[in-house]
């Protein structure tokens, strides 16, 4: 119909869904809503109707829509019509009409799509340029939670710009994926995203990921899922291979190349990493630079971005400073040069040979700053001088607030004391070492001595000017931002070091000493009584005991004068009122007074450690609590009754270990100092457990038979870990129903239990999560036929004393069924000197491996098991007298990350072995050396003579610490 003069300055729009599952309704061509006035639109009513009319402005529509300017100014019949149909998304197209209006639109991941969809047909250049804009901001914001896409949103978006050919959506979608990478990793359906997307993605200046681990892990998980589309595609193998690539391989954990050596995707680069890693390690300090060439560097350079959060280095031993400062400069040719030329420079000038005592001086390069990093894990970084990648960081890292640098002796509380003063804002610092193997409360001492050592570090040769350490002692009146400080395992931590941390670090939370040995009781009390904030502490295998007690169940924040302070007072507001973790196993020198006025005063605690104690009934019985989520009573005296009672009271138990507790499941405690009786009989415990809790971890032995795991099924049916101790009996009927009982069992540990076939069958096949399995000292019939199956996600595999039948043929299906193990333990087997070989190179990624009475594999010296470069951990004893008397040096330079090692002078080939010293030592924290007799053994009358056998007489053990090295001598087999 023609419009008239007077009525040409309105279009009405007649709008419908063709896609709309609404059935029509007569009423909906009634319905007209107009541009003049949007606050009438009641969206909900307009979107529940099939058709509806928009009385717009015509000259409007001209102006904005290519589309209406070419409908209604143009020669077409309907420019002079005032009614005009458009079939459209109705959601969409009125979203569409507000833009043109002049309103900003509420754009979403969801509705981008069908915008920039109808932006392009109608032609509305504003539409487009608000899409893009809020496109852009998502891409280029810091907040990852102001603007989220999800990956699935985020992968059509990508899609629809590559069916457009718009090579500003692509680009933009993978720069926000880049800068998120590690959010998109962890998606379900990082799988599905395209390989050009990927590979785009992984080339962006703004890709974030905290270590090339995780982005090498995720490649590989992208091609382990893509396989048939690979396969199908007409891209060759080589092209898709391009993508891993763009991994920096010089930059992987050492134990991650190796174990990915094995990998059909990965094989040929892991060995080139593993190559490259050790080539880094044997550069000097002087020759650092001049021995990686003139090439481009951008290879060796840390992945770091203005949208960093978190530095992963760990277990990283090639890491020096000079990768450091290299990774700290804008990448550009100018800076290569510049640090070349400041260098040689420098190395000119060295004052000595080893470049111990250079100095470098770090303000004279255009080093770049990080903000947003806020967290450093340097764990196992072995080349790297400590006070030098503090300066590092001081500078490129003003923010930071998490160090972790566990399992390197060098740091020193020293180097703390500099962390402290360099890095203001740190909150939290881990310096784990392994604990001392010497427990001393297990182990009867032959003979003990120590010696000072003198380990040089192995120095860089750069960085700022450094103050003398002296005054590091004295930081003045600022105190330290300190909320979490862990120094498990430092036995060089001593009192002093304590006061010195009570004095500077007030505002302690979190402190985990265990296993600080050389720390006093009284020192622990006085740092209790300064810091009266701490909710957290871990002091298992110290002096913790009455003094530190005293100081947490008496008022704060005055010190206690502990030798007329005492037991019976309850105040209000102790630090034991507010303690939210206790970790305190093996402390003996707490009694049971102290721990029962302890525990009647920690209400608040979540988490609590007791093993080996001298924990009884009437100290756990007074726990005042209600919101424990862990419980650790293994190895104590206490009864069913008592642990039923605190299991009762606390219905949020998640984590419950009572193994090794004779008293269990017998008569509860009839002393008369005993406060606490039970309406339950021993044999109901375990039922009122089941209706109480329910349990992710569980340890028990004694009393744990079939009807009691059945009494516990409501309460483990969300069990991750389970382990079965001495005194527990599980029939064959019970471990059958395991896989039914526990469906997400995750670990189960088994000692002495009586196993079949059939039973590990249908564990291995029932379970398909489990990553940690170990069978010790089992009974039972079982052949290979039961580790014949396929167990990719296995990490951990321990069989001891269960496998006795097991050749080397038997090992070889062993490494191709469990291709994945990182820990492996045998004990007992027909193996000889070619299962090293089989070993290495089946699982070339161990960290810990431990070979007892395994037949001959050392009969013939240890080779091709110093090919497990990245083992940690490695106990080879009674295998064969081969071992050469060098072994442990050896082993030491080739194996760079091993920490421990336990041999038995019965397979020295030359009767004895070198022992290192302080400098030779690399990464070993203890090497334990045990030591046997030969004893007659009557075997029987039908023998003519008596045969011969080792029998255990003493171990020597050596512990290194920052300080010193301790040779002990006991007389257990440790």
């Amino acid at each position: 119909m023609a419009s008239s003069s007077d009525d040409n300055e309105f279009v009405i729009l007649v709008c419908s869904d063709p896609d709309s599952q609404i059935e029509a309704d007569i009423s909906d061509e009634g319905i007209v809503i107009s541009t003049t006035n949007f606050s009438t639109w009641d969206f909900p009513s307009i979107l529940s109707c099939r058709t509806f009319k928009i009385q717009a402005h015509r000259n409007r529509l001209i102006e904005e829509s290519s589309y209406f300017r070419g409908l209604l100014s143009g020669s077409f019949s309907e420019s002079c019509l005032d009614c005009i149909s458009i079939q459209w998304q109705l959601e969409t197209f009125l979203n569409f009409v507000r833009c043109i209006f002049g309103f900003r639109l509420d754009i979403t991941s969801k509705n981008f799509i069908p915008l920039f969809q109808a932006a392009l047909y109608f032609g509305v250049e504003m539409l487009l340029m608000q899409l893009k804009s809020w496109l852009s901001e998502v891409s280029l914001s810091k907040d990852p939670g102001l603007f989220q896409i999800q990956l699935d949103d985020l992968i059509h978006i990508w899609n629809f710009g590559l069916e457009h050919d718009n090579g500003f959506v692509q680009e933009t979608c993978a720069s926000y994926l880049a800068r998120n990478f590690m959010w998109g990793m962890s998606s379900e359906i990082f799988k599905d995203v395209p390989y050009e997307f990927l590979l785009l993605c992984i080339k962006h200046p703004h890709l974030t990921v905290d270590s090339e681990k995780h982005l090498s892990d995720a490649l590989l998980i992208w091609l382990d899922s893509n396989t048939e589309q690979l396969e199908r595609s007409s891209k060759t193998g080589c092209e898709f291979f391009d993508i891993l690539k763009q991994i920096r391989i010089s930059l992987l954990p050492l134990w991650f190349s190796a174990g990915k050596r094995s990998s059909s995707s990965f094989s040929e680069l892991a060995n080139e990493s593993v190559d490259s890693i050790f080539k880094l390690m044997k550069v000097t300090p002087t020759g650092s630079i001049s021995a990686l060439g003139d090439g481009d560097l951008s290879h060796l350079r840390i992945r770091l971005t203005e949208y960093s959060e978190r530095v992963d280095l760990s277990r990283c031993p090639q890491i020096t400073s000079m990768i450091l400062l290299l990774s700290f400069l804008p990448n550009t040719h100018n800076s290569y040069l510049m640090l070349r030329k400041a260098v040689k420079e420098f190395e000119s000038n060295l004052e000595q040979a080893d470049g111990t005592n250079c100095q470098f001086t770090q303000r004279l390069l255009p080093t770049l700053s990080f903000e947003g990093v806020q967290e450093v894990d340097i764990s196992g970084c072995l080349k790297l001088p400590l006070e030098d990648a503090i300066d590092c960081f001081s500078n490129s890292f003003p923010f930071l607030r998490k160090v972790k640098a566990a399992h390197l002796l060098n740091f020193k509380m020293m180097t703390l004391y500099r962390l402290i003063q360099k890095c203001s804002l740190v909150s939290e610092v881990d310096i784990t070492v392994d604990i001392n193997p010497l427990i001393s409360s297990q182990v009867s001492v032959v003979s003990s001595s120590s010696a000072v050592i003198s380990m040089a570090p192995n120095r860089m040769y750069f960085l700022s000017d450094k103050s003398s350490m002296e005054s590091i002692y004295h930081l003045g009146p600022s105190l330290s931002n300190i909320t979490k400080l862990t120094l498990e395992g430092r036995s060089d931590v001593c009192d002093s070091d304590i006061q010195y941390i009570s004095k500077f670090c007030v505002s302690l939370c979190y402190l985990n000493l265990k296993g600080c040995s050389s720390v006093t009781d009284v020192c622990m009390a006085n740092l209790i009584c300064r810091c009266t904030k701490l909710h957290t502490l871990l002091v298992c295998h110290t002096s913790f005991g009455m003094n530190s007690i005293l100081a947490l169940c008496n008022a704060s924040p005055s010190c206690i004068n502990f030798p007329t302070a005492q037991f019976g007072k309850k105040p209000l507001d102790s630090l034991a009122s507010n303690l939210q973790l206790l970790h305190m196993g093996g402390c003996k020198c707490a009694d049971e007074a102290s721990l029962l006025e302890l525990l009647s005063q920690t209400q608040m605690l979540k988490s609590l450690c007791l093993r080996d104690t001298n924990l009884v009934d009437n100290a756990l019985c007074n726990f005042s609590g209600s919101l424990l989520e862990m419980l650790d009573v293994s190895n104590t005296m206490i009864s069913g009754a008592a642990l039923n009672f605190v299991v009762q009271t606390n219905p949020g138990l998640k984590c419950l270990n009572a193994r090794g507790c004779k008293n269990l499941f017998q008569p509860e405690n009839t002393k008369k100092e005993a406060k606490f009786s039970s309406p339950y009989a021993c044999e109901e415990h375990f039922m009122e457990f089941g209706k109480t809790c329910r349990l992710e971890e569980i340890a028990l032995g004694w009393g744990l038979s079939y009807f009691s795991l059945q009494d516990l099924k409501p309460a483990i049916l969300s069990l991750r870990e389970l382990t079965v101790g001495l005194g527990g009996a599980l029939p064959e009927d019970a471990l059958r129903l395991l896989p039914t009982t526990c469906p997400l069992l995750e670990s189960l540990v088994l000692y002495f239990q009586v196993i079949s076939d059939c039973i590990i069958i249908n564990i291995m096949t029932s379970l398909r999560q489990l990553r940690t399995l170990a069978l010790c000292y089992c009974l039972g019939d079982i052949s290979i036929s039961s580790l014949n199956l396929s167990m990719p996600n296995l990490r951990i595999l321990k069989l001891e004393r269960v496998t006795p039948w097991m050749t080397n043929d038997d090992l070889v299906l062993l490494t191709q069924n469990c291709a994945n193990l990182v820990e492996f333990s045998l004990l007992g087997s027909k193996l000889d000197s070619d299962a090293q070989c089989i070993i290495s190179s089946g699982w070339p990624g161990l960290i810990s491996l431990r070979l007892e009475e395994c037949g001959e594999v050392t009969a013939n010296g240890v080779s091709s098991l110093l090919n497990c470069v990245a083992l940690e951990d490695l106990l080879l004893r009674h295998n064969g007298p081969g071992i050469q008397r060098n072994f442990i040096l050896e082993a030491a330079s080739k194996m760079p990350m091993l920490r421990h090692v336990s041999l038995d002078v019965c397979d020295a080939k030359e009767g004895d072995f070198n022992l290192p010293d302080g400098t030779d030592r690399y990464s070993l924290r203890s090497v334990k050396i045990a030591r046997c007799k030969s004893t007659r053994c009557n075997v029987g009358s039908h023998f003519t003579e008596a045969q011969r056998k080792p029998v255990h007489r003493e171990t020597l053990v050596l512990v290194w610490n920052s300080k010193n090295i301790v040779r002990t001598v006991v007389k257990e087999r440790l």
